[in-house]
């Protein structure tokens, strides 16, 4: 089992910036994949960036360029720095863990961006 927390996320004006984590704990030796997904009300679950244990990141063009999706090995959490962030950022962002035995999810923080 791979247990996943997100910080809090929060409400932030257009053009600011905000860093969500998401620490894994449990049985973490094989997670191969972290990712950062998100969902706006009415609309799907979609992927936001992820990055694999050798390094290679994947961003959704959205946000590329904006926000920055790392992950500390030695800490065991993953983060997510979102800049210039935009009203249509607004949304509840889970990070997610694949492993060999499944993908797991953390339980979600809304963040929010004022106009």
């Amino acid at each position: 089992q791979v247990r996943l927390v997100e910080s809090r996320g929060g409400l932030v004006q257009a053009g600011g910036s905000l860093t969500l984590s998401c620490a894994a704990s449990g049985t973490i030796s094989g997670i191969a994949v972290m990712g950062w997904y998100r969902q706006a009300p009415g609309k799907q679950r979609e992927l936001v960036a992820d990055i694999t244990k050798g390094g290679r990141i994947n961003y959704a063009a959205s946000v590329k360029d904006r926000f920055t999706i790392s992950w500390d090995n030695a800490k065991n959490t993953a983060y997510l720095r979102m800049n210039a962030l935009k009203p249509e950022d607004t949304a509840v962002y889970y990070c997610k863990a694949e492993r060999w035995t499944g993908d797991y999810w953390g339980q979600g923080t809304q963040v929010t961006v004022s106009s």
